[in-house]
């Protein structure tokens, strides 16, 4: 038990797989968590909950954690590690019938869908396996958000989700030709129609898919760019996919076919800063609150964002334990500052949050700076007669550095955010996002 009590000290605050291993050795479970400090404690500390493995905790004297970059990961990582080693106490529960994966079709344009474990039992006693039906099968993904799944998976590698001009029937057995089995979803749904588009979808209006619709891809081109780096992907080989798309990109380059490599440059950078947190079901975080006495159930994000002296603007992001509050985001136009100034204008935008008490003041404020921006804060909330913990974090020309500067040295404060860095860098992270996205719909409209 000492090595799980030294384990318990020095687990991150970051998503990623945890694996409980028995005296034996055998691994008897494997889960995932949005952070793996909070998670993992909550097994053994505080009031047990109704998990499977909760009766036989005692079971574990090893712990071993897999730190991911985002939630995603964490998700096709622990579903590799259940497929592989079946740890009883994953295959025990009781809500394994409703596993979700996720399959590949063998069709021309194959398509991506969702299944769950009681359809795919359904097939074999039918005298279908899947693994023959299907080109691939990921999963199991317990307690996984597949409708949002899906979403994030088809902005990372734009998929289609259209009817392609020349369909083959999903599956080749009697009773099923030219209809999609019921079971799949995702809008997979519904019989198929032999017609030609002549106008194309809106997600290819918007750069979103590759116009499988009017056949502005052929079924050679649409395996290669998306089905293959998509399946690398959910078989754990995200690096893989990254250095890929980095060789192709320097070859599209290359030839000056830079549409396509702009393409491969935008999918490189959505996969480095991949944004998932409501992937997981509401009732996965409600076991994943933080251990501390002292829960900090609203945290405030802030970043200035301007093209050169003109048309600076400022973001706040809201996240509480279950993550982003999106309707709380607020956006604001820097109107008092001259030039620029980033420290100055995120002034501007602290006195107008300031200025709005019926918005609920957060528990921890954070902001997208270093030593400038935190000395220009503690002058602002001086000023104002405000108290709030707050912290910056400079993060270089290269945006590389996660220097954390803290502006508030309350003990418990100094704990929490040395506890929660993981989260606080994502908290940055979506400040930035935010911030560049209206600066750059402003410049739009312009």
């Amino acid at each position: 038990m000492t090595d799980v009590i030294q384990t318990l000290k020095s687990l991150p605050d970051s998503p990623g797989v945890y694996l409980f291993y028995t005296v034996s050795g055998e691994l008897v479970y494997v889960g995932r968590a949005t952070s793996l400090r909070s998670r993992v404690r909550s097994y053994f500390v505080g009031k047990r909950l109704s998990r499977p493995i909760e009766g036989m905790i005692h079971e574990v004297v090893r712990i071993e954690t897999k730190e991911t970059e985002s939630v995603i990961e964490a998700v096709i990582l622990e579903a590799v590690y259940i497929k592989k080693f079946q740890p009883k106490y994953n295959v025990l529960g009781k809500d394994s019938k409703s596993w979700n994966y996720i399959v590949i079709t063998k069709d021309e344009y194959p398509r991506v869908a969702t299944i769950r474990e009681h359809d795919l039992k359904e097939l074999r006693n039918s005298g279908i396996l899947p693994e023959k039906q299907y080109k691939s099968i990921f999963g199991p993904y317990p307690g996984l958000n597949m409708r949002e799944a899906q979403k994030v998976l088809r902005r990372l590698f734009r998929f289609s989700i259209c009817i392609p001009t020349s369909p083959r029937p999903l599956l080749k057995k009697r009773g099923t030709v030219g209809k999609f089995p019921p079971f799949l979803r995702g809008g997979e749904v519904g019989s198929i129609q032999s017609s030609v588009r002549t106008r194309p979808c809106l997600y290819y209006q918007m750069g979103q898919c590759l116009g499988v619709c009017i056949g502005a891809i052929s079924p050679a081109d649409y395996k290669k760019q998306v089905i293959y780096p998509l399946t690398l992907f959910l078989a754990g080989g995200k690096k893989k996919v990254i250095k890929e798309f980095e060789k192709q990109l320097r070859s599209e380059a290359k030839a000056e076919r830079f549409e396509e490599a702009a393409r491969l440059r935008n999918q490189i950078e959505a996969l480095n800063h991949i944004h998932d947190v409501t992937l997981i079901d509401r009732s996965f975080f409600e076991n994943e609150k933080m251990m501390n006495e002292d829960t900090v159930e609203r945290i405030e994000g802030y970043d200035i964002s301007n093209l050169g002296a003109t048309d600076t603007v400022g973001s706040m992001v809201v996240f509480n334990e279950f993550g982003p509050r999106k309707s709380d985001y607020r956006k604001f136009i820097v109107r008092s500052v001259g030039g620029q100034s980033d420290v100055d204008s995120l002034a501007e935008v602290m006195n107008r949050r300031l200025n709005h008490p019926e918005w609920k003041f957060p528990d921890v404020i954070l902001i997208d700076g270093g030593r400038p921006q935190v000395n220009k804060i503690k002058k602002v909330f001086k000023e104002r007669g405000v108290s709030i913990p707050f912290v910056g974090i400079a993060k270089g020309a290269q945006r590389k550095r996660n220097d954390f500067i803290l502006g508030s040295t309350e003990p418990k404060f100094v704990q929490w955010a040395s506890q929660h860095r993981g989260l606080l860098i994502r908290v940055r992270d979506e400040a930035h996002r935010f911030a560049i996205t209206f600066q750059r719909s402003r410049r739009k409209i312009k």
